[in-house]
């Protein structure tokens, strides 16, 4: 008899843990842009510089399009993100495309 007395607040627990979960996903979600901006960076002699360079001009792409700004122009937020580098004689060149997101 006792463990019956138990089981009614246990399975509250439990549904009111899984509405709570469900709501929290639904809060998280990311609103993003409609499509994926793509910027090109310029050559480098170092890699590191190459990358840096590339993100750089992605979000001053994403501040200049109306409507997104500088709230979306964060590429450790952005979705679908893509990072090509390629080696030369000139040094590094990278080229990045990802989808701007908000947080």
């Amino acid at each position: 008899m006792r463990h019956k007395a138990h089981a009614f607040p246990l399975s509250a627990f439990v549904v009111g843990l899984a509405a709570l979960g469900a709501h929290t996903t639904t809060a998280l979600a990311k609103t993003c842009a409609s499509e994926s901006i793509e910027a090109r960076g310029e050559p480098s002699r170092y890699l590191w510089l190459a990358k840096t360079k590339t993100r750089a001009n992605w979000r001053r792409k994403v501040r200049s399009i109306p409507g997104l700004g500088s709230a979306y122009a964060n590429w450790a937020r952005a979705e679908n993100t893509e990072e090509k580098c390629y080696s030369g004689p000139s040094g590094h060149l990278c080229i990045f495309s990802g989808t701007p997101c908000l947080p």
